[in-house]
């Protein structure tokens, strides 16, 4: 299996959500099924059926995640620098040609990617037209309105 790169906060992430679902999740469920046994008959408790599906999520979920986190290569995009070039991890300001909108966007591993937080994974259309470029250039972006140009106005590694 290749390495899946993450940066270094989105590692942290999944280190924190692998932690709680082994300290806090999987006791909690342990402790609701056990509660719904101790009502008797099991074949037709729902709050049992719950639980145990509730537990067969998070242990599915852990197994991920520590997956993941064996596979993954961690990029700290401080330590990078890439002399003005688009790379994983660093963060990218662009202007669409028109000069009307102006976005920035950080390039970051699947898991970690959110429009919202201006997070956009390394796999995405936009990122894989950014990737390699450098500042000053311009990028063409197919999306489902047709073609959009962006130029990269600054690469930032932070």
């Amino acid at each position: 299996m290749s390495k899946i790169p993450v940066t270094l906060a989105g590692a942290e992430l999944l280190r924190i959500e692998l932690h709680k679902l082994k300290t806090v999740e999987r006791p909690g469920v342990i402790t609701a099924i056990a509660e719904a046994r101790a009502q008797g008959d099991i074949s037709e408790n729902a709050e049992y059926e719950a639980a145990r599906e509730k537990q067969s999520f998070i242990e599915g979920r852990i197994i991920e995640l520590e997956s993941k986190l064996s596979n993954c290569q961690i990029i700290d995009p401080a330590l990078l620098d890439d002399e003005g070039r688009v790379v994983f991890g660093s963060t990218v300001e662009l202007m669409d040609t028109a000069g009307t909108e102006s976005v920035t966007y950080q390039i970051v591993g699947e898991d970690e990617a959110d429009l919202k937080l201006g997070k956009i994974s390394y796999s995405s259309p936009i990122a894989k037209a950014l990737i390699g470029k450098y500042s000053g250039d311009v990028a063409e972006v197919r999306t489902p309105g047709g073609v959009k140009e962006f130029e990269i106005v600054d690469v930032k590694y932070q």
